[in-house]
């Protein structure tokens, strides 16, 4: 399968910036069963490619100029379902048994979790599907795995890191994974979450949000032990008063009307983040 992505994610302040400083990890890299034909990050300001701790490709993106607004625009095509299955791995696998502040499991999760020490892993994902509404607004950026448990409601964000403790929970590497997901209506305009965990000698992953294996409608990103370790963007600014932010994604199969379609999102996207400002 061969999927166009556009990605903007559009800033804007109160008051003027005079220096803004980002870590971006929105470039996907081969392996996985992906294959990058093309990729293009456009910002208004300088960029600087790395490898972070854990292997993904990323930016450092540096605005040492003032500023009112920031647009990071993103483009690319990456064919899935390819033949390249190498599993990246720049760290030891204990370090994804290290449990942090998002991930950590209450008494609940560790009971939940013991469950299904002797099932498939599938199981377990299913389970916690049922067991955690999917719910938009629910919970937010910082919540934890145990607060999103015990509220039985979240997002991607939050099944991942709740997954991700339980396996943990049972002795199994587990880590956090970002990127797109295409949908034939198009109903995720956002990115996505899933998780990798580590069984029988390679990375098994799993998309807990909507109870199946990764397939060739994922595309990755980046991984980390959770969230903060996986975000697309993060970063300061110094000044900028209050913030908007806005951010729109669109996933299609080559040959369809992506470009139109990322444009008419495009022209309100920064009337969008001037409304979330407020």
């Amino acid at each position: 399968m061969r999927l166009n992505i556009q990605h903007q994610t559009q800033y804007v302040y109160s008051e003027m910036v005079t220096y803004t400083i980002q870590q971006l990890r929105l470039t996907p890299q081969n392996g996985f069963g992906q294959h990058v034909r093309h990729w293009d990050i456009k910002v208004n300001g300088q960029l600087h490619e790395f490898q972070d701790t854990f292997g993904n490709t990323a930016h450092t993106l540096v605005i040492d100029n003032p500023h009112h607004e920031l647009l990071i625009a993103v483009s690319g095509e990456v064919e899935t379902g390819v033949a390249d299955l190498t599993q990246h791995q720049a760290l030891p696998m204990p370090i994804y048994l290290r449990e942090t502040e998002l991930t950590s499991p209450n008494e609940a999760i560790i009971a939940f979790a013991s469950q299904f020490a002797n099932r498939p892993i599938e199981d377990m994902m299913l389970a916690l599907r049922d067991k955690m509404a999917y719910i938009k607004g629910a919970t937010k950026v910082d919540t934890t795995a145990s607060e999103a448990f015990d509220l039985g409601q979240g997002v991607c964000q939050d099944h991942a890191h709740v997954f991700i403790s339980c396996c943990r929970s049972l002795g199994n590497p587990a880590r956090y994974v970002s990127g797109y997901l295409f949908t034939e209506d198009g109903s995720l305009m956002q990115t996505h979450a899933w998780v990798d965990v580590w069984l029988n000698n390679q990375w098994q992953s799993l998309d807990i949000s909507n109870g199946y294996r990764a397939n060739e409608t994922h595309v990755r990103l980046a991984v980390g032990l959770d969230y903060r370790g996986a975000s697309p963007v993060s970063g300061m600014r110094i000044g900028g008063g209050e913030e908007g932010m806005v951010s729109n994604v669109v996933v299609n199969q080559q040959g369809a009307p992506v470009f139109q379609h990322a444009k008419a999102h495009s022209a309100s996207l920064l009337q969008q983040a001037q409304q979330a400002q407020q």
